[in-house]
């Protein structure tokens, strides 16, 4: 079974290509994903405890129509209610689901929706996650935009209109240090108003130099809750340890960042104890320390380069809506995101439900927005990290959401 996910890269060295087969098939030659490495920083939370409790005890097929009726009626969901929403029971009841998911956004959210782009400036990475397209043993173009070069990039996104930009990079301090972060975020700051990190996880002074630099939020994509499948899914480099990947956010949080974000990969193992876990994850860290902003996201497996195979069937967008309508429900203040993984019919409709923040512009390769948005060549590209489904541009995305009656948000923050 895992066999499916891995593919040889015929330009890899012997020595590496022999080190990723015993990854790969002797389970011994891995470390432990429970145990730190030098220098990750750990902090006494009792958050991960309570998560893994309620996923372990989380028996979705023994709710019924009765426990979803109920949820729904409750004015308040609680735990149980948001078990209900997302089990197979609450299938049939998606209509009811969403009105009630529409009702809690416009409440909150009233007709609001944010848009912003992510950009990539490096693609090196030294962990080896069988899923990634970035990951170390995958035959791409590697790349990493120098400060001039990412000045560029950065201009010609917020020439579209755009001012909120999300930096991300590959899972590598080698090659894109804090400082180099850090020097990315104080450029962003001349551009954009709004800055959120997807980088590798860091410590808690670390983050705290990252905020000084002008980074308001972070996303940390958990990938898998489920130690066991993220322990076969992970076989090498600092992403493997889960604990000190679980507990990014709260570091991020006692950095000084304002906001951060959740996110499970849906597909890689069982999809609703995964969202069950991710919603939980959000909640449990909203009640303490209830001034932070938190946002979820639940994106779907998308192909990646030189592997085909992997797509997201196992999570239908039928499945998806559910889940996207129960976190509404469950944690009305939380902003929702809806990458463009998904389809431009897809975010368009869900973005009328429960979705509040939706990507535009988007390229997930390296040092690639001026071709994309100009036409102009501007030198040789990375590889991206997986194949996006919605392309549209700004003004496009903009076109659409105000042609439904919607309004576009580019930014709502003031610094004083």
């Amino acid at each position: 079974m895992e066999n499916l996910y891995f593919v040889d890269s015929p330009r890899l060295s012997a020595a590496a290509l022999e080190k990723k087969h015993r990854l790969e098939t002797d389970p011994s030659s891995r470390k432990d994903p429970m145990e730190y490495l030098p220098g990750m920083e750990q902090i006494r939370s009792d958050i991960s405890a309570k998560v893994l409790e309620q996923m372990e005890r989380y028996d979705y097929n023994a709710y019924t129509a009765a426990d979803v009726t109920a949820a729904l009626e409750r004015e308040v969901c609680t735990v149980e209610d948001f078990k209900a929403l997302l089990s197979p029971a609450a299938e049939p009841f998606l209509e009811q689901m969403a009105e009630r998911a529409r009702r809690e956004t416009a409440r909150h959210f009233g007709n609001n929706v944010y848009l912003f782009t992510p950009l990539y400036i490096a693609n090196y990475c030294e962990n080896y996650c069988v899923y990634c397209g970035f990951n170390c043993y995958n035959d791409i173009r590697r790349r990493k935009l120098t400060s001039e070069q990412i000045e560029a990039e950065m201009k010609v996104i917020a020439e579209s209109g755009m001012e909120e930009i999300l930096i991300l990079t590959g899972e590598s301090r080698s090659r894109s240090s804090v400082e180099y972060i850090g020097e990315a975020c104080r450029l962003a700051r001349r551009y954009f108003r709004l800055i959120g990190l997807e980088i590798y996880p860091v410590n808690t002074d670390e983050y705290r130099y990252l905020h000084r630099c002008g980074a308001d939020y972070v996303t940390v994509f958990q990938e898998t809750y489920d130690i066991e499948r993220y322990e076969k899914l992970h076989l090498s480099g600092h992403k493997r340890v889960w604990p000190y990947r679980f507990d990014a956010q709260e570091r991020a949080l006692l950095g000084g960042m304002r906001g951060v974000a959740f996110s499970a990969l849906l597909g890689l193992s069982d999809f609703r104890r995964d969202a069950l876990a991710s919603g939980l994850h959000a909640y449990y860290l909203q009640r303490k320390y209830p001034r932070a902003e938190i946002s979820l996201s639940c994106p779907r497996l998308r192909p990646i380069l030189h592997n085909d195979r992997i797509n997201p069937q196992d999570v239908h967008e039928k499945q998806l809506c559910q889940i996207l309508c129960a976190d509404r429900i469950f944690l009305p203040y939380a902003g929702i995101t809806v990458s463009s993984r998904e389809s431009a019919s897809f975010r368009n409709g869900i973005v009328k439900i429960a979705a509040t923040k939706i990507s535009a512009g988007v390229s997930t390769g390296i040092g690639d927005h001026e071709s994309k948005y100009t036409g102009r060549k501007a030198g040789s590209a990375g590889d991206e990290q997986f194949e996006i489904d919605d392309a549209r541009s700004l003004e496009r995305v903009y076109q659409d959401m105000t042609g439904a009656g919607l309004q576009p948000v580019l930014n709502d923050y003031l610094y004083v």
